[in-house]
Protein backbone atom coordinates (compact mmCIF):
# COMPACT_ATOMS: atom_id res chain seq x y z
CA UNK A 1 0.00 0.00 0.00
CA UNK A 2 2.73 2.42 0.96
CA UNK A 3 4.60 1.66 -2.26
CA UNK A 4 7.53 1.92 0.10
CA UNK A 5 10.17 2.15 -2.63
CA UNK A 6 8.38 5.25 -3.92
CA UNK A 7 6.71 6.87 -0.92
CA UNK A 8 9.12 8.98 1.12
CA UNK A 9 6.76 11.39 2.86
CA UNK A 10 3.43 10.91 4.61
CA UNK A 11 1.36 14.04 5.12
CA UNK A 12 -1.58 14.04 7.57
CA UNK A 13 -4.60 16.33 7.32
CA UNK A 14 -6.05 16.29 10.84
CA UNK A 15 -2.87 14.95 12.46
CA UNK A 16 -3.95 15.83 16.01
CA UNK A 17 -6.76 13.27 16.27
CA UNK A 18 -6.14 10.33 18.58
CA UNK A 19 -6.21 7.76 15.76
CA UNK A 20 -4.33 9.97 13.29
CA UNK A 21 -1.53 10.73 15.74
CA UNK A 22 -0.97 6.99 16.32
CA UNK A 23 -0.60 6.47 12.56
CA UNK A 24 1.76 9.45 12.32
CA UNK A 25 3.96 7.89 15.01
CA UNK A 26 3.90 4.54 13.19
CA UNK A 27 5.13 6.08 9.91
CA UNK A 28 7.78 8.12 11.75
CA UNK A 29 8.99 4.92 13.46
CA UNK A 30 9.17 3.28 10.03
CA UNK A 31 11.47 6.02 8.73
CA UNK A 32 9.12 8.10 6.58
CA UNK A 33 9.16 11.90 6.56
CA UNK A 34 6.03 12.81 8.53
CA UNK A 35 4.30 16.20 8.81
CA UNK A 36 0.77 17.50 8.96
CA UNK A 37 -1.95 20.03 9.64
CA UNK A 38 -4.43 20.33 12.46
CA UNK A 39 -6.90 23.07 13.28
CA UNK A 40 -5.81 23.67 16.86
CA UNK A 41 -2.74 22.94 19.01
CA UNK A 42 -3.29 20.34 21.73
CA UNK A 43 -1.37 18.13 24.11
CA UNK A 44 -1.29 15.46 21.37
CA UNK A 45 0.14 17.80 18.72
CA UNK A 46 2.70 19.15 21.21
CA UNK A 47 3.90 15.58 21.81
CA UNK A 48 4.11 14.91 18.07
CA UNK A 49 6.21 18.06 17.65
CA UNK A 50 8.44 16.98 20.55
CA UNK A 51 9.01 13.69 18.68
CA UNK A 52 10.27 15.58 15.62
CA UNK A 53 7.07 15.71 13.55
CA UNK A 54 6.38 19.06 11.86
CA UNK A 55 2.81 20.22 12.66
CA UNK A 56 1.20 23.51 11.58
CA UNK A 57 -2.20 25.04 12.38
CA UNK A 58 -3.04 27.25 9.36
CA UNK A 59 -4.81 25.89 6.29
CA UNK A 60 -1.68 26.49 4.18
CA UNK A 61 -1.04 24.49 1.00
CA UNK A 62 2.61 25.64 0.85
CA UNK A 63 3.36 23.39 3.86
CA UNK A 64 2.44 20.21 1.94
CA UNK A 65 5.49 18.30 0.56
CA UNK A 66 5.74 19.43 -3.05
CA UNK A 67 6.56 16.10 -4.71
CA UNK A 68 3.15 14.48 -5.20
CA UNK A 69 4.63 11.26 -6.58
CA UNK A 70 6.56 10.47 -3.37
CA UNK A 71 3.96 11.75 -0.87
CA UNK A 72 1.07 9.77 0.60
CA UNK A 73 -1.68 11.96 2.10
CA UNK A 74 -3.79 10.52 4.92
CA UNK A 75 -6.87 12.47 6.01
CA UNK A 76 -9.55 12.05 8.64
CA UNK A 77 -13.24 12.17 7.61
CA UNK A 78 -13.73 14.72 10.41
CA UNK A 79 -11.98 17.31 8.17
CA UNK A 80 -14.43 19.39 6.04
CA UNK A 81 -14.29 18.93 2.26
CA UNK A 82 -13.88 22.69 1.85
CA UNK A 83 -10.45 22.72 3.51
CA UNK A 84 -7.96 24.25 1.04
CA UNK A 85 -5.26 21.67 1.79
CA UNK A 86 -7.65 18.78 1.10
CA UNK A 87 -8.83 20.36 -2.14
CA UNK A 88 -5.20 21.00 -3.18
CA UNK A 89 -3.98 17.40 -2.76
CA UNK A 90 -7.04 16.05 -4.56
CA UNK A 91 -6.47 18.42 -7.49
CA UNK A 92 -2.69 17.96 -7.77
CA UNK A 93 -2.28 14.20 -8.16
CA UNK A 94 -1.43 13.19 -4.59
CA UNK A 95 -2.42 9.71 -3.45
CA UNK A 96 -4.99 10.37 -0.71
CA UNK A 97 -6.48 7.77 1.63
CA UNK A 98 -8.66 7.91 4.73
CA UNK A 99 -7.12 6.96 8.05
CA UNK A 100 -9.16 3.74 8.08
CA UNK A 101 -7.79 2.67 4.67
CA UNK A 102 -4.21 3.17 5.86
CA UNK A 103 -4.89 1.21 9.05
CA UNK A 104 -6.56 -1.59 7.10
CA UNK A 105 -3.53 -1.94 4.83
CA UNK A 106 -1.01 -1.84 7.70
CA UNK A 107 -2.83 -4.62 9.57
CA UNK A 108 -3.77 -6.75 6.54
CA UNK A 109 -0.62 -8.92 6.67
CA UNK A 110 -0.69 -9.28 10.47
CA UNK A 111 -2.85 -11.22 12.93
CA UNK A 112 -5.35 -8.45 13.70
CA UNK A 113 -7.15 -8.42 17.06
CA UNK A 114 -9.85 -5.72 16.97
CA UNK A 115 -12.34 -4.27 19.44
CA UNK A 116 -15.45 -2.51 18.14
CA UNK A 117 -18.45 -1.02 19.94
CA UNK A 118 -20.18 2.28 20.61
CA UNK A 119 -18.61 2.32 24.06
CA UNK A 120 -15.98 0.29 25.90
CA UNK A 121 -13.76 -0.25 22.87
CA UNK A 122 -10.89 2.06 23.86
CA UNK A 123 -10.37 0.58 27.32
CA UNK A 124 -10.90 -2.99 26.12
CA UNK A 125 -8.47 -2.71 23.17
CA UNK A 126 -5.89 -0.98 25.37
CA UNK A 127 -6.23 -3.78 27.94
CA UNK A 128 -5.80 -6.45 25.22
CA UNK A 129 -2.61 -4.67 24.10
CA UNK A 130 -1.39 -4.42 27.72
CA UNK A 131 -2.02 -8.14 28.37
CA UNK A 132 -0.10 -9.14 25.22
CA UNK A 133 2.75 -6.73 26.05
CA UNK A 134 2.98 -7.57 29.76
CA UNK A 135 2.29 -11.29 29.64
CA UNK A 136 2.77 -12.43 26.04
CA UNK A 137 5.11 -11.87 23.11
CA UNK A 138 4.06 -8.24 22.57
CA UNK A 139 2.07 -6.59 19.80
CA UNK A 140 1.72 -3.43 17.78
CA UNK A 141 -1.33 -1.46 18.89
CA UNK A 142 -3.26 1.46 17.43
CA UNK A 143 -5.32 2.81 20.32
CA UNK A 144 -8.08 5.39 20.63
CA UNK A 145 -6.75 6.76 23.92
CA UNK A 146 -3.53 7.27 25.83
CA UNK A 147 -2.57 4.14 27.78
CA UNK A 148 -1.63 5.11 31.34
CA UNK A 149 0.80 2.18 31.52
CA UNK A 150 2.80 3.31 28.49
CA UNK A 151 1.91 7.00 28.07
CA UNK A 152 1.09 6.57 24.37
CA UNK A 153 -1.60 5.59 21.86
CA UNK A 154 0.83 3.50 19.78
CA UNK A 155 2.75 0.37 20.77
CA UNK A 156 5.37 -1.03 18.38
CA UNK A 157 6.60 -4.62 18.22
CA UNK A 158 8.24 -6.97 15.74
CA UNK A 159 5.66 -9.67 16.47
CA UNK A 160 3.12 -10.05 13.62
CA UNK A 161 0.17 -9.20 15.89
CA UNK A 162 -1.72 -5.90 15.73
CA UNK A 163 -4.34 -4.74 18.24
CA UNK A 164 -6.71 -2.16 16.78
CA UNK A 165 -9.58 -0.08 18.10
CA UNK A 166 -12.19 -0.56 15.36
CA UNK A 167 -14.07 2.73 14.96
CA UNK A 168 -17.64 2.69 13.61
CA UNK A 169 -17.59 6.41 12.70
CA UNK A 170 -17.88 6.79 8.91
CA UNK A 171 -17.98 2.93 8.76
CA UNK A 172 -14.19 3.01 9.21
CA UNK A 173 -14.08 -0.45 10.79
CA UNK A 174 -15.20 -2.06 7.53
CA UNK A 175 -11.59 -1.62 6.32
CA UNK A 176 -10.44 -4.21 8.87
CA UNK A 177 -10.37 -8.01 8.49
CA UNK A 178 -9.56 -9.25 12.02
CA UNK A 179 -8.70 -12.80 13.06
CA UNK A 180 -10.34 -12.22 16.46
CA UNK A 181 -12.63 -9.33 17.37
CA UNK A 182 -14.86 -8.22 20.21
CA UNK A 183 -18.04 -6.17 19.86
CA UNK A 184 -18.89 -4.42 23.13
CA UNK A 185 -22.05 -2.45 22.25
CA UNK A 186 -24.24 -1.57 19.26
CA UNK A 187 -26.14 1.50 20.48
CA UNK A 188 -27.52 4.18 18.19
CA UNK A 189 -24.78 6.76 17.57
CA UNK A 190 -23.39 8.79 14.65
CA UNK A 191 -26.92 9.01 13.25
CA UNK A 192 -25.70 11.87 11.03
CA UNK A 193 -23.79 9.10 9.21
CA UNK A 194 -26.13 6.12 9.64
CA UNK A 195 -29.61 7.62 9.75
CA UNK A 196 -31.12 5.07 12.15
CA UNK A 197 -30.32 2.18 14.51
CA UNK A 198 -31.07 -0.36 11.77
CA UNK A 199 -28.20 0.97 9.67
CA UNK A 200 -25.90 0.93 12.71
CA UNK A 201 -26.72 -2.75 13.26
CA UNK A 202 -26.21 -3.49 9.56
CA UNK A 203 -22.70 -1.98 9.69
CA UNK A 204 -21.79 -4.09 12.75
CA UNK A 205 -23.07 -7.22 11.00
CA UNK A 206 -20.91 -6.36 7.98
CA UNK A 207 -17.95 -5.99 10.34
CA UNK A 208 -18.79 -9.37 11.90
CA UNK A 209 -18.79 -10.96 8.44
CA UNK A 210 -15.14 -9.89 7.99
CA UNK A 211 -13.88 -11.68 11.13
CA UNK A 212 -12.32 -14.96 10.11
CA UNK A 213 -11.64 -16.84 13.38
CA UNK A 214 -13.48 -15.78 16.54
CA UNK A 215 -16.06 -13.13 17.49
CA UNK A 216 -16.39 -12.22 21.19
CA UNK A 217 -19.87 -10.73 21.45
CA UNK A 218 -21.48 -8.90 24.37
CA UNK A 219 -24.33 -11.17 25.44
CA UNK A 220 -27.65 -10.16 23.87
CA UNK A 221 -26.34 -8.17 20.89
CA UNK A 222 -28.26 -8.88 17.65
CA UNK A 223 -25.59 -10.81 15.73
CA UNK A 224 -25.89 -14.55 15.02
CA UNK A 225 -24.03 -17.31 13.19
CA UNK A 226 -25.91 -16.27 10.04
CA UNK A 227 -23.96 -12.98 10.00
CA UNK A 228 -20.42 -14.36 10.28
CA UNK A 229 -18.29 -17.38 9.49
CA UNK A 230 -16.38 -16.88 12.76
CA UNK A 231 -17.18 -18.96 15.85
CA UNK A 232 -19.06 -16.83 18.39
CA UNK A 233 -18.46 -16.66 22.14
CA UNK A 234 -20.50 -14.33 24.35
CA UNK A 235 -19.42 -12.35 27.40
CA UNK A 236 -21.23 -10.38 30.10
CA UNK A 237 -20.52 -8.66 33.39
CA UNK A 238 -22.34 -11.30 35.46
CA UNK A 239 -24.93 -13.16 33.36
CA UNK A 240 -24.22 -16.89 33.82
CA UNK A 241 -25.69 -17.63 30.37
CA UNK A 242 -22.68 -15.89 28.74
CA UNK A 243 -19.65 -18.03 27.84
CA UNK A 244 -17.37 -15.61 29.72
CA UNK A 245 -18.73 -13.95 32.89
CA UNK A 246 -17.76 -12.95 36.43
CA UNK A 247 -18.70 -14.66 39.66
CA UNK A 248 -17.81 -13.97 43.31
CA UNK A 249 -17.47 -10.20 42.73
CA UNK A 250 -15.77 -8.28 45.59
CA UNK A 251 -15.17 -4.54 46.06
CA UNK A 252 -12.09 -3.45 48.03
CA UNK A 253 -12.08 -0.20 50.06
CA UNK A 254 -9.84 1.44 47.41
CA UNK A 255 -12.58 1.07 44.77
CA UNK A 256 -10.97 -1.84 42.90
CA UNK A 257 -12.97 -4.98 42.14
CA UNK A 258 -11.84 -8.61 42.22
CA UNK A 259 -13.72 -11.45 40.57
CA UNK A 260 -13.51 -15.03 39.35
CA UNK A 261 -13.69 -15.45 35.57
CA UNK A 262 -15.91 -18.30 34.44
CA UNK A 263 -15.09 -19.32 30.85
CA UNK A 264 -15.39 -22.40 28.60
CA UNK A 265 -12.01 -23.71 29.82
CA UNK A 266 -12.85 -23.50 33.54
CA UNK A 267 -12.52 -20.74 36.14
CA UNK A 268 -9.71 -18.24 36.74
CA UNK A 269 -9.90 -17.23 40.41
CA UNK A 270 -9.09 -13.92 42.10
CA UNK A 271 -8.58 -11.52 39.22
CA UNK A 272 -8.03 -8.03 40.61
CA UNK A 273 -8.98 -5.28 38.16
CA UNK A 274 -6.33 -2.55 37.96
CA UNK A 275 -8.77 0.08 36.63
CA UNK A 276 -11.64 1.46 38.73
CA UNK A 277 -15.35 0.62 38.55
CA UNK A 278 -17.65 -2.27 37.66
CA UNK A 279 -17.54 -1.21 34.01
CA UNK A 280 -13.86 -2.21 33.97
CA UNK A 281 -14.78 -5.66 35.28
CA UNK A 282 -16.85 -6.06 32.12
CA UNK A 283 -14.09 -4.60 29.92
CA UNK A 284 -11.64 -7.02 31.57
CA UNK A 285 -13.88 -9.99 30.78
CA UNK A 286 -14.06 -8.96 27.09
CA UNK A 287 -10.27 -8.43 26.90
CA UNK A 288 -9.61 -11.73 28.69
CA UNK A 289 -11.91 -13.53 26.23
CA UNK A 290 -9.98 -12.11 23.25
CA UNK A 291 -6.62 -13.08 24.79
CA UNK A 292 -7.69 -16.56 25.89
CA UNK A 293 -9.06 -17.27 22.40
CA UNK A 294 -5.71 -16.05 21.05
CA UNK A 295 -3.98 -18.69 23.21
CA UNK A 296 -2.80 -16.63 26.18
CA UNK A 297 -1.88 -18.44 29.43
CA UNK A 298 -4.59 -17.82 32.03
CA UNK A 299 -2.31 -17.14 35.02
CA UNK A 300 -0.19 -14.64 33.10
CA UNK A 301 -3.37 -12.94 31.90
CA UNK A 302 -4.64 -12.72 35.49
CA UNK A 303 -1.56 -10.78 36.64
CA UNK A 304 -1.65 -8.45 33.62
CA UNK A 305 -5.26 -7.39 34.30
CA UNK A 306 -4.17 -6.47 37.84
CA UNK A 307 -1.33 -4.24 36.59
CA UNK A 308 -3.49 -2.38 34.05
CA UNK A 309 -3.57 1.30 35.01
CA UNK A 310 -6.35 2.22 32.60
CA UNK A 311 -6.68 4.80 29.84
CA UNK A 312 -6.36 8.53 30.22
CA UNK A 313 -9.83 10.15 30.37
CA UNK A 314 -11.61 6.84 31.11
CA UNK A 315 -12.70 6.97 34.78
CA UNK A 316 -9.41 8.79 35.22
CA UNK A 317 -8.77 9.49 38.92
CA UNK A 318 -6.94 12.80 39.50
CA UNK A 319 -7.67 13.60 43.15
CA UNK A 320 -8.66 11.03 45.80
CA UNK A 321 -8.33 12.13 49.38
CA UNK A 322 -10.72 12.00 52.34
CA UNK A 323 -13.79 14.06 51.49
CA UNK A 324 -12.74 14.95 47.92
CA UNK A 325 -12.50 12.94 44.70
CA UNK A 326 -12.01 14.28 41.15
CA UNK A 327 -12.49 11.97 38.15
CA UNK A 328 -12.38 12.85 34.44
CA UNK A 329 -14.11 10.73 31.79
CA UNK A 330 -14.54 10.82 28.02
CA UNK A 331 -18.22 9.74 28.08
CA UNK A 332 -20.15 11.54 25.34
CA UNK A 333 -23.04 9.14 24.63
CA UNK A 334 -25.99 8.53 27.03
CA UNK A 335 -25.11 4.84 27.52
CA UNK A 336 -21.50 5.75 28.36
CA UNK A 337 -22.67 8.39 30.84
CA UNK A 338 -25.04 5.92 32.53
CA UNK A 339 -22.32 3.26 32.82
CA UNK A 340 -19.74 5.75 34.15
CA UNK A 341 -22.11 7.35 36.69
CA UNK A 342 -23.27 3.91 37.86
CA UNK A 343 -19.64 2.81 38.25
CA UNK A 344 -18.73 5.94 40.23
CA UNK A 345 -21.73 5.47 42.53
CA UNK A 346 -20.60 1.88 43.08
CA UNK A 347 -17.07 2.97 44.00
CA UNK A 348 -18.17 5.83 46.29
CA UNK A 349 -21.57 4.80 47.69
CA UNK A 350 -23.51 7.51 49.48
CA UNK A 351 -21.28 10.38 48.35
CA UNK A 352 -22.68 13.46 46.64
CA UNK A 353 -21.74 13.56 42.94
CA UNK A 354 -21.30 16.82 41.05
CA UNK A 355 -20.98 16.33 37.27
CA UNK A 356 -19.77 18.76 34.60
CA UNK A 357 -20.90 17.71 31.11
CA UNK A 358 -19.96 19.23 27.76
CA UNK A 359 -22.21 17.84 25.00
CA UNK A 360 -20.31 16.81 21.85
CA UNK A 361 -21.88 17.58 18.43
CA UNK A 362 -25.17 19.29 17.56
CA UNK A 363 -26.49 16.16 15.83
CA UNK A 364 -25.82 13.91 18.83
CA UNK A 365 -27.49 16.43 21.15
CA UNK A 366 -30.50 16.64 18.82
CA UNK A 367 -30.77 12.85 18.48
CA UNK A 368 -30.34 11.93 22.16
CA UNK A 369 -31.37 14.92 24.30
CA UNK A 370 -33.98 12.96 26.34
CA UNK A 371 -31.54 10.08 26.92
CA UNK A 372 -28.79 12.50 28.00
CA UNK A 373 -31.21 14.16 30.44
CA UNK A 374 -32.20 10.78 31.89
CA UNK A 375 -28.56 9.67 32.35
CA UNK A 376 -27.52 12.98 33.94
CA UNK A 377 -30.51 12.99 36.31
CA UNK A 378 -28.66 10.28 38.27
CA UNK A 379 -26.12 12.80 39.68
CA UNK A 380 -26.78 15.16 42.60
CA UNK A 381 -25.70 18.36 40.84
CA UNK A 382 -25.20 19.02 37.12
CA UNK A 383 -23.12 21.79 35.58
CA UNK A 384 -24.03 21.70 31.88
CA UNK A 385 -21.79 23.43 29.32
CA UNK A 386 -22.46 24.67 25.79
CA UNK A 387 -22.28 22.15 22.93
CA UNK A 388 -18.81 21.48 21.53
CA UNK A 389 -19.35 21.57 17.73
CA UNK A 390 -16.23 19.64 16.56
CA UNK A 391 -16.74 19.21 12.80
CA UNK A 392 -20.32 20.55 12.70
CA UNK A 393 -22.08 23.81 11.95
CA UNK A 394 -24.81 24.90 14.41
CA UNK A 395 -28.32 23.51 13.93
CA UNK A 396 -31.31 25.84 14.45
CA UNK A 397 -32.86 25.35 17.88
CA UNK A 398 -30.24 22.83 19.05
CA UNK A 399 -28.54 23.99 22.26
CA UNK A 400 -27.66 22.45 25.62
CA UNK A 401 -31.07 23.60 26.88
CA UNK A 402 -32.63 20.62 25.06
CA UNK A 403 -30.89 18.45 27.67
CA UNK A 404 -31.05 20.90 30.58
CA UNK A 405 -34.83 21.34 30.59
CA UNK A 406 -35.46 17.61 31.19
CA UNK A 407 -32.75 16.94 33.80
CA UNK A 408 -34.32 16.01 37.14
CA UNK A 409 -31.39 16.09 39.59
CA UNK A 410 -31.49 18.14 42.83
CA UNK A 411 -29.46 21.05 41.45
CA UNK A 412 -28.56 22.10 37.92
CA UNK A 413 -26.90 25.08 36.29
CA UNK A 414 -25.68 26.03 32.80
CA UNK A 415 -22.39 27.70 31.90
CA UNK A 416 -20.00 28.35 29.02
CA UNK A 417 -16.25 27.67 28.87
CA UNK A 418 -15.41 31.11 30.35
CA UNK A 419 -17.77 30.61 33.27
CA UNK A 420 -16.75 27.09 34.27
CA UNK A 421 -13.71 27.76 36.50
CA UNK A 422 -15.27 30.69 38.43
CA UNK A 423 -18.31 28.46 39.04
CA UNK A 424 -16.20 25.51 40.26
CA UNK A 425 -14.21 27.74 42.61
CA UNK A 426 -17.43 28.29 44.57
CA UNK A 427 -18.25 24.56 44.66
CA UNK A 428 -17.40 22.26 47.55
CA UNK A 429 -17.89 18.83 45.93
CA UNK A 430 -17.46 15.41 47.52
CA UNK A 431 -17.06 13.68 44.14
CA UNK A 432 -16.52 15.88 41.09
CA UNK A 433 -16.61 14.38 37.58
CA UNK A 434 -15.96 16.06 34.23
CA UNK A 435 -17.55 14.35 31.20
CA UNK A 436 -17.20 14.95 27.47
CA UNK A 437 -15.24 14.42 24.26
CA UNK A 438 -14.71 18.07 23.27
CA UNK A 439 -12.46 20.74 24.76
CA UNK A 440 -13.34 19.86 28.36
CA UNK A 441 -10.06 17.93 28.69
CA UNK A 442 -8.26 21.31 28.72
CA UNK A 443 -9.86 22.05 32.08
CA UNK A 444 -8.53 18.91 33.79
CA UNK A 445 -5.19 20.36 34.90
CA UNK A 446 -6.65 23.73 36.06
CA UNK A 447 -9.36 21.89 38.04
CA UNK A 448 -6.78 19.55 39.55
CA UNK A 449 -4.56 22.50 40.56
CA UNK A 450 -7.50 24.38 42.07
CA UNK A 451 -8.62 21.36 44.14
CA UNK A 452 -5.06 20.52 45.21
CA UNK A 453 -4.59 24.02 46.58
CA UNK A 454 -7.57 23.71 48.93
Amino acid sequence: MMRENKTKNVYFIGIGGIGMSALARWFKFRGFGVSGYDRTPSELTARLEAEGIDVHYDDDTSRIPQDASSTLVIFTPAVPDGLEELKYVREHGYRTVKRSEALGEITRDQTCLAVAGTHGKTTTSTLVAHILTEAGDGCSAFLGGISKNYGTNLLMSNTPTAVVEADEFDRSFLRLHPAIAAITAMDADHLDIYGDIGQVHEAYRSFASQIHETLILKYGLPITESHTGARIFTYHFDNPKADFHSSNLRLAPDGHYSFDLVYPGGTLNDIRVGALGWINVENSIAAAAVCLCYGMDGQKLRRAIGSFAGVRRRLDEHVNRPGLVYIDDYAHHPEELSAAISSIKGIFPGRRITAVFQPHLYTRTRDFAPQFAEALSAVDKLILMDIYPAREEPLPGVTSELIFNDVKCQEKVMTDTEGLMPLLEKENPEVLVTFGAGSIDRFVEPIKRMLSER
